[in-house]
């Protein structure tokens, strides 16, 4: 394996993961507008292969709207809806479906090219496979959550998007920093400073909030306790607890928005004193620096489009800016952790 691999950077490559990267925050953007428009549910088959193909005739359509039909979500919250309205959220789903067999290609497709040439660096060819197998796992995934919603939900599960959902955003994180090792090459020296530590448990932290997010959206807890900073005028919301723990941890609307809102406190606290420490440093590089009151201006505008999405009751373009926010909060905090471990 290793005759056919050379160099320790290679620039082409890096642009291609990064290009991989935008794919993938595309996905992100077009599965946040899939579920902002109930449409995750409307294709009631995984067809990995022949899903590609949308329906090309009438009696296709007609077809798959009888399916959809069958499921809980369209007896219970879509009955009457029209062939013209199912239509609109059936190209919602397969858009992203689409995408995701992009991402595929795009990846795969390269990956040999350059493994052909001898361009990928060859301590990076393991890690570009750990990354394939983790996309194909956010494909079964996604199925394994729409699978919960067709038959006695009329949404999916929670904790199911909230899994889907970080094994994209653990993608994006893993192919930014993959591309900035191939851009760069190896480290020829490693910082032994308390900032690397300081900057994962930063990335780690955005990463909870991210997946605290995913429950509130699979909840549809952003539709209840709309006034910040109370919640229906009390401090603390007034159905919290479930009927167990697991139920309040990942089923109580009003537990998983008061979660995501005092991890929201503390992650903007946590960024803004990295982001002046950093500045401060007479030890960090000035590109570390720059990162760190990046990752500490982003939090905080996320931070604001959160409450600004929560008091007007979720509307899609709100909804999905914050989704892209997230992603590239997270995408900053990577490259600063990144960074700081190198001279």
């Amino acid at each position: 394996m290793t005759s056919f691999l050379r160099s320790d950077r290679s620039r082409a490559v890096a642009i291609w993961l990064l290009a991989v990267a935008v794919l993938v925050l595309a996905m992100v953007v077009v599965g946040g507008s899939t579920r902002l428009t109930g449409s995750g549910l409307s294709i009631t088959q995984w067809k990995p292969v022949t899903g590609a193909i949308p329906p090309l005739s009438l009696a296709d359509w007609q077809t798959e709207f009888a399916r959809y039909k069958s499921i809980p979500q369209y007896q219970l919250l879509n009955r009457g809806m029209s062939l013209g309205q199912f239509q609109t959220i059936y190209w919602w789903e397969w858009s992203h479906r689409l995408l995701g067999r992009l991402v595929g290609a795009v990846f795969f497709i390269p990956f040999v090219w350059f493994a052909v040439r001898r361009e990928i660096p060859k301590r990076l060819f393991w890690r570009l496979g750990g990354l394939f197998v983790l996309g194909g796992l956010q494909g079964l995934v996604g199925w394994w959550m729409v699978a919960s919603g067709l038959e006695h939900r009329v949404y999916v599960a929670p904790e199911r998007l909230m899994i889907h959902l970080g094994l994209a955003f653990a993608l994006l994180g893993a192919l930014v920093w993959t591309a900035l090792d191939a851009w760069a090459g190896w480290a020829r020296q490693t910082l032994p400073s308390p900032w690397g530590r300081r900057a994962l448990a930063l990335v780690a932290l955005v990463f909870v909030q991210i997946l605290l997010g995913a429950l509130v959206a699979g909840n549809q807890a952003g539709l209840v306790y709309n006034d910040w900073p109370l919640m229906n005028g009390h401090w603390l919301p007034d159905h919290y607890a479930g009927q167990s723990l697991w139920a309040t941890l990942a089923h109580s609307q009003g537990a998983v928005q008061l979660h995501h809102r005092l991890v929201a406190y503390l992650l903007t606290l946590v960024a803004l004193l990295v982001g002046v420490s950093a500045w401060r440093s007479t030890y960090l590089a000035a590109e570390s620096k720059q990162l760190a009151v990046g990752v500490a201006l982003a939090v905080v505008v996320q931070a604001c489009l959160g409450i600004a999405t929560l008091m007007t009751a979720v509307p899609i373009g709100l909804g999905v800016a914050h989704q892209l926010m997230a992603a590239f909060t997270l995408c900053l905090a990577v490259a600063f952790a990144w960074r700081v471990r190198r001279v």
